[in-house]
């Protein structure tokens, strides 16, 4: 049997982006078109997401073909982000793979947007396997899991509010830094003094155990309002001109502070010095840099190229392709959800995960 090519499509939020992923020869073609119109407003606009995919899915498919030399008739399988996601965005996506996969004949798979990020360090490094810690940093998401084996996942924490890419989005748009607000702020962080300025590390504390339930736990809410109040009060004393970088540098050091510090409670508990870093902020290279100083000699970093850290289509026929393996298809009444529950995942072990036994 020959080994099947997948054509993965993603539209969950602003990005329009479809690739060919074949199981043997891996990324063939791939094309991401990132939707410019929402730096206007400092964020995403649902309805001017899914009007933008209604309009370029159709081109972005035939130049990913393109770019693959190869035919449409050649797709063995089609996957396609069902959630979550917005589900406007989500649903111009799922139609136009029902319909040609109906049209094809062709299996249809439904696909979790934040499985797929799991799956994008794979497509640059086949040593991208389980087991790994993963933290999974998006505008939408912030998820932390233990992953023994593809399918099978154990979730340690989440955040109970903000995820850590909205708050970089929302503290850049008060600093007037151009949308999407990570890169900004990394940039402007990397003239400015990290220690300049306290900020909070929220669900953070020396004395936390594993039993507490804030213990892997995520918080950003609190942090954006505290640089919020920050800048406010540098802007009274009319200094926030020479001040801005440093303002920055200290709130991603706060945010690069919790995440660091929850993933290594992760890696501590289950054993596993292998962490892979997963979704947009993933892409932040303090982040990178702190958590590779924590885990030491001893440890490894999977990560993406900044390119496969952002929402593609690459990482979501990678997914396809193992879920197709395991024989998930839908049917042609799959729809979209935009909290869809993460697949596979178990209850941790009542007893904890007892490393090298």
């Amino acid at each position: 049997m020959t080994p099947p090519l997948v054509l993965g499509i993603e539209t969950s939020c602003d990005e329009t982006s479809a690739a060919l992923v074949g199981a043997e020869e891996g990324l063939l073609g791939h094309v991401i078109h990132s939707q410019d119109v929402h730096a206007i407003y400092g964020g995403v606009v649902p309805e001017l997401a899914a009007r933008a995919h209604l309009g370029r899915v159709q081109e972005v498919v035939e130049e990913a073909l393109k770019d693959a030399g190869r035919e449409l008739s050649d797709v063995d399988a089609l996957g396609v982000t069902v959630g979550p996601g917005l589900i406007g965005a989500l649903l111009v996506g799922v139609a136009w793979a029902k319909g040609v996969a109906s049209s094809l004949g062709k299996p249809l798979v439904p696909i979790h947007h934040m499985e797929a990020h799991l799956f994008g360090p794979s497509l640059e490094d086949p040593t991208a396997e389980p087991p790994f810690v993963a933290l999974l940093v998006s505008g939408g998401h912030t998820l932390l899991l233990y992953a023994p084996e593809w399918g099978k996942y154990f979730l340690m924490g989440q955040t109970r509010d903000d995820a850590a890419g909205e708050a970089f989005d929302k503290v850049a748009k008060i600093l007037e830094l151009p949308y999407p607000g990570g890169p900004a702020i990394q940039a402007l962080a990397e003239e400015g003094d990290r220690k300049a300025f306290s900020l909070p590390r929220p669900m953070l504390r020396g004395n936390q155990s594993i039993g507490d339930k804030d213990y892997y736990d995520f918080s950003f809410s609190g942090l954006k309002t505290a640089t919020a109040n920050l800048i406010s009060k540098v802007e009274g004393d009319g200094v926030l001109e020479e001040r801005r970088a440093d303002i920055a540098s200290a709130f991603q050091e706060a945010t690069v502070d919790v995440l660091a510090s929850k993933t290594m409670r992760a890696v501590e508990e289950t054993g596993c010095r292998r962490v892979l870093l997963g979704g947009g902020v993933s892409a932040n290279s303090r982040l990178r840099e702190e958590i590779l100083d924590r885990l030491g000699a001893e440890g490894e970093l999977l990560v993406s190229s900044p390119r496969l850290a952002m929402d593609n289509g690459a990482m979501v026929a990678k997914a396809a392709l193992f879920r197709l393996d395991q024989g998930d298809v839908g049917s042609q009444e799959v729809s979209a959800s935009a909290n869809l529950p993460f697949p596979g995942l178990i209850p941790r072990p009542s007893g904890g995960f007892h490393p090298g036994a």
